[in-house]
């Protein structure tokens, strides 16, 4: 059952509080790069009497993926409200093409404003969503949906003296000898870093449709803009319906 332009209104408030507050609750999370990031550390002892290490780790807490899923839920919602209000308040519309597609027909000159907003943000969002480091070799986990490093060995050292001999002794002086520390590997750290990032070639793409879609909104809102708008004559009958003529 269609609701009405009133029904609309009585919720696009709630609606767009809600989505406000989710976005930006996302876009602070999203700020914190180390939320993303995750690492496992085994410890291997070069000698079994050697002294051992627990294993060390640290979760990933967000995804890219994640991040993205909440902010479509969140936007979907708004966008829908906004524009069946615009829809029924509104005479101007105009199509969205693509590539000579319509993507979205008939959208209202308001509602094409409102979007215009919405993907300027959405596009200093994506910016600022973390890639995963260059310098690393990535490959997805399927079992975690998270991009790792392959095991990357460092060792552990310790500081060992021993003596050394800077004189040998002689018939007249004995032999003179000094502690010298040395840094001697006592074991392997095994280090897998884990990331919830996204390729940078896949936010460089994504980063692209959004640029083509406001470029195509914003044709739209010219176009929109064009249409007739008829003189709407109420401030008469209300004065003449106040002033009793």
């Amino acid at each position: 059952m269609a609701q009405k332009l009133n029904q609309v209104l009585a919720v696009e408030r709630t609606v767009k509080g809600r989505a406000h507050g989710k976005i930006t609750s996302l876009h602070h999370s999203s700020k914190h790069s180390n939320l993303f990031n995750g690492l496992a550390k085994t410890y291997e002892p070069k000698d079994e009497d050697d002294e051992a290490f627990p294993p060390e780790s640290q979760l990933v807490q967000l995804t890219v993926p994640s991040v993205l899923k909440e902010v479509r839920r969140a936007l979907v919602e708004l966008f829908d409200v906004t524009a069946t209000k615009d829809k029924a308040n509104s005479a101007a519309v105009a199509d969205v093409v693509l590539d000579g597609k319509t993507l979205l027909a008939a959208v209202p000159a308001t509602t094409l404003i409102f979007l215009e907003k919405q993907l300027t943000d959405l596009n200093t969002f994506v910016g600022e969503l973390p890639t995963l480091d260059p310098a690393q070799e990535w490959h997805k986990d399927e079992a975690t949906a998270l991009w790792k490093t392959a095991p990357q060995k460092t060792h552990k050292t310790k500081k060992v003296q021993r003596p050394i001999v800077l004189y040998h002794a002689t018939e007249h002086h004995p032999a003179q000898t000094q502690l010298i520390t040395e840094d001697v590997i006592v074991g392997h750290w095994s280090t897998v870093k884990h990331s919830g990032a996204m390729l940078e070639r896949e936010k460089t793409a994504l980063l692209d449709r959004i640029e083509r879609l406001l470029k195509a909104v914003k044709y739209a809102r010219e176009q929109a803009n064009q249409q007739p708008a008829p003189d709407v004559l109420v401030g008469e009958a209300i004065f003449g319906y106040l002033y009793g003529d």
